[in-house]
């Protein structure tokens, strides 16, 4: 079966996958995205949120998108070196 893909890590980028017949979305995860924690991503199918148990189905649209991002500036904090 075909769904659409969002990988929002990085570039980012849209891509048709076929994934086969009863793919849960942590398998999913774990094949896109190896080695990495799903906790630090917010996982969406069909723009809602997902859990790792839930069945892909045809035409769904996954997004995956980090949730901490290296480097980021805390809002309000001025870090100064010592």
């Amino acid at each position: 079966m075909t769904i659409t893909f969002i990988n929002c890590d990085g570039g980012g980028f849209a891509a048709l996958l076929d994934v086969s017949d009863g793919t849960t979305i942590g398998q999913l995860f774990d094949r896109q995205l190896p080695g990495r924690r799903a906790e630090d991503y917010l996982i969406r199918v069909d723009r809602l949120p997902s859990t790792r148990e839930q069945v892909l189905t045809p035409g769904c649209r996954v997004s995956i998108t980090p949730t901490k991002i290296a480097g980021a500036k805390i809002a309000g904090v001025r870090l100064v070196a010592a």
